[in-house]
């Protein structure tokens, strides 16, 4: 936002001197109008992660009595606009409990929770959270879909082995590293392959060089989850 006011200010101080007062008017007016709608735009979507966040926490406190401590963070409205969330697949928070204290440290249970959207999530009345559905992952749990994830995405089959791989490295673009070596490669695809496997009761997981798709049973939707917020939430969990 702070680029965009710039630019808009630069805009005004080198409007020429010979332009009539009524140019200049014009282009003032249109610059204020264009500085407010970026905030109108910035207001709307900090709104909608506030809205997103305490709705996460009220299914959290429904569903998870025994939860009693915790901090919960979304990851996916920070520097978005709102057309970006508009067609966003997937809202993901990021939830750690701790041991209520004077200033205490977030040292305890780490879990994911993931909103999968439907279209038409979000509309002129704002969010429709009725077209979510959550799913709460602990370490164990995602390590597990991590395991699957690269069983699809690579030559690497042995559960054990990408366990111990993926609590050590990292998830990148191109496959999972440790340190500096790129231990396990993706599959290199083109944007219209796909590689399918069936995950759970729940959901399949499709991997194309884009991303991770979840086709979800209940509602057959197809989502992704867009590879920068895979290797974010790896990293939440491992630290490495």
């Amino acid at each position: 936002m702070k680029n965009s006011i710039l630019a808009l200010f630069t805009l005004l101080i080198f409007i020429p001197k010979h332009s009539s007062a009524q140019d200049n008017g014009a282009v003032i007016a249109g610059a204020v109008g264009a500085l407010a709608a970026i905030g109108a735009g910035i207001a709307a979507v900090e709104q909608m992660k506030e809205r997103a966040e305490l709705t996460a926490t009220e299914w959290l406190l429904a569903n998870n009595p025994e939860i009693t401590s915790f901090s919960l963070q979304t990851i996916d409205f920070d520097g978005k606009k709102l057309k970006d969330m508009s067609s966003a697949s997937v809202i993901t928070f990021k939830i750690q409990e701790f041991v209520p204290s004077d200033k205490p440290e977030l040292d305890g249970k780490k879990q994911v929770l993931l909103g999968f959207t439907s279209h038409g999530w979000i509309n002129e009345y704002g969010i429709d959270f009725n077209k979510i559905k959550w799913f709460l992952i602990d370490e164990a749990e995602w390590t597990k879909m991590m395991v699957a994830y690269v069983k699809v995405a690579s030559s690497e089959k042995n559960d054990a082995s990408l366990e111990s791989t993926l609590r050590d490295g990292k998830i990148v673009n191109k496959g999972v590293r440790v340190k500096s070596k790129m231990t396990i490669p993706f599959y290199q695809l083109s944007g219209d392959m796909y590689v399918v496997t069936d995950y759970s009761s729940e959901m399949k997981f499709i991997y194309n060089e884009r991303s991770l798709g979840v086709f979800l049973k209940d509602t057959r939707d197809l989502v992704q989850i867009k590879r920068g917020s895979l290797i974010e939430l790896h990293e939440f969990f491992f630290d490495n």
